[in-house]
Order: C-alpha cells, then structure tokens, then sequence
C-alpha cells in the first residue's frame, strides 16, 4: 500500500487527485495539504477521519511515501524541496518551476536517495504529442507550437509547450526563424532558441496544443486535447508506483512509460 499526501487538495486538479487515490486499492491517502486551510474544509472535500489535514508547510507531519503537487507556480518548488527533504517521494504536476530550480531538487534528490517524478503534463496524449513531434523536427524543422488553455492558468507558456519546444531543439539542430517585422509588439509569440510558442488562455478550454510543421509544399500538424481534467490521473496513477521506489528525480512521464 503506497501513503500519499495531495497536496492543493481544494483545487480543481487536487479534488481529481483525491477521488483517484481513493478509488485505487493500492493507494491510501492518509494527508491534505492546502495553506491556510482550517478543519471546516474537510467537509464535502472526499476526506475522511484518518486524513491528516494541514494548512502550514512547516506544521506537516506524515507518514507519506509520495507527495502529489498540483499547487501553484510559486509554491511548487518549495513544496517539493519539503518533500524531498522529509524522505517524501515527489509527483509534481505543478507547471512554471525554473530549469536552475528544478537542476536543484534533482540534486537534492540525488543526495537524499528520495526521487520522484515533475511531470509538465500527465495526459497520455500530451506526452504522445511531445513523442511524435520530437521525431517529426528530424525531418521537419520548421515548426511553431500553440497551446491553449483554461483563463485561469497562471503561467504562460506551459510547461507542455515549453517541454515540447525544448525537446524538438534537441534534434532540430542550428535553424534560422523566419524573420518578420512586427507591426504589434509580441504577434509572433515567444522564442526558445528560434521556435515560436503562442499561448491562448479563454474560458471553457482545458489543455490543447497543436505542434505545425511546414515543409516545402507540405505540413503536418500534430494536436492533443484533453477535455476533462480526470484524463490527466491516468498518469498520475502511473507516476506515484514508480516515484515511490525512485532514486533520482524523474522529469517527463515519457521516462517511465
């Protein structure tokens, strides 16, 4: 039986997170963690009497194995810094964390013998995407990449498209971005090493993104879309038996499939 700790327990993310553990037989959730929570939240909130419920980082006491983050951009680092420091395995699905922070939690983790998985999406199709459109940049460097998402993301681009981009520049090689002027400031979106990523953020979208390549004469489009936040504990189930016995700090679910 793996002990898990959610914690963001109160959000959209988390509320999916909870019902998932507890519908798994291997699973055991036995901690909730949301800052500033009080006792009165654990009502209608899918905890029951032997959850331990926290509402301060510093006051956490558990006997967790895993620690699944679906938090915010500004708290994930520091959550999974704790959790890795307290023998905590992490799953984090927390976007917006810096290449240099998360550098540092895998060395902490390398030092403590507690891995885990960060995971910029956990949707099989996200990661698909990720997959095909690496193999694609082989033979079709010229590519853009659109995400879009919920209005209430709060990091842009996300870590899905930017995890894309960083894989295709991995195999794309030194290639020249068309160059055009600007008649509004920032229409050609962003630049990670001459691939451009737009992001939108518009209500009553979930996660998309679309990889174009052009090519002489031709293009191919590559796109995912998930629909209902439930599709991404496919992979959060997957992730939580492999980063409990993890000895290093996993990034990609790609890496454990």
């Amino acid at each position: 039986m793996i002990k898990v700790l959610v914690a963001g327990f109160m959000g959209s993310m988390g509320q999916k997170t909870v019902s998932m553990v507890n519908e798994n037989d291997n699973f055991e959730l036995v901690g909730a963690y949301s800052p500033n929570v009080d006792v009165a939240h654990m009502q209608g909130m899918g905890l029951n009497d032997n959850v331990k419920l926290f509402g301060d980082l510093k006051d956490i006491q558990t006997d967790a194995d895993v620690w699944i983050d679906f938090t915010i951009p500004a708290a994930a680092f520091e959550n999974a810094k704790f959790a890795i420091e307290h023998g905590i395995h992490p799953v984090v699905g927390t976007s917006g964390m810096s290449d240099d922070q998360v550098s540092e939690l895998q060395k902490l983790a390398a030092d403590k013998g507690v891995g885990g998985i960060i995971a910029p999406n956990f949707g099989l199709s996200a990661v698909l995407l990720m997959k095909f459109a690496k193999e694609a940049a082989k033979y079709m460097p010229d590519v853009e990449i659109i995400e879009m998402h919920h209005a209430d993301k709060l990091d842009a681009p996300s870590g899905t498209a930017l995890s894309t981009a960083k894989m295709i520049d991995e195999v794309r090689g030194n290639h020249p971005t068309p160059k055009s002027d600007e008649t509004l400031s920032g229409v050609r979106g962003g630049d990670y090493n001459g691939i451009k990523i737009h992001s939108v953020r518009l209500p009553g979208y979930i996660a998309h993104e679309q990889v174009l390549f052009g090519g002489k004469g031709e293009a191919l489009t590559i796109r995912q879309d998930s629909f209902d936040r439930g599709s991404f504990m496919n992979g959060v189930e997957i992730a939580v038996p492999a980063a409990a016995k993890a000895t290093k700090l996993i990034v990609g679910l790609e890496n454990i499939l």
